[in-house]
């Protein structure tokens, strides 16, 4: 069924749709590349050391709050600690590619000089 032109400008408003672009963006796929990379790494120094004293989440956690910390309230152990970690960085991620779009693209709404 084709789309009307009214169907498509609601889709391209809709809030997935602003958030999928958000995170398409050049500065948030960045960002979450080094989300990926801390984590990854904090998993390997965690399960090398043998005392089971590493201190190596906190990194990774430092790096995706605020909203990481809010998740990490919830009790579950190491399955929670990443999914914070996970949601928290796809949140600072969304931020990120907004604030990139709203600093690069063309200011529409100042009238011409």
């Amino acid at each position: 069924m084709p789309r009307t032109g009214a169907t498509e400008a609601t889709d391209a408003r809709s809030p997935l749709h602003r958030i999928g672009r958000n995170l398409r963006n050049p500065f948030a796929l960045g960002y979450l590349a080094l989300c990926l990379a801390l984590l990854v790494w904090a998993l390997v120094v965690t399960i090398a050391d043998d005392s089971g004293e590493s201190m190596a989440g906190v990194i990774p956690l430092l790096a995706t709050a605020p909203t990481s910390l809010v998740f990490l309230s919830l009790p579950g152990g190491a399955p929670t600690l990443v999914l914070s970690l996970a949601v928290g960085a796809l949140v600072n991620a969304s931020v990120i590619g907004w604030c990139a779009r709203a600093l690069t693209r063309d200011n529409r709404s100042d009238p011409p000089r």
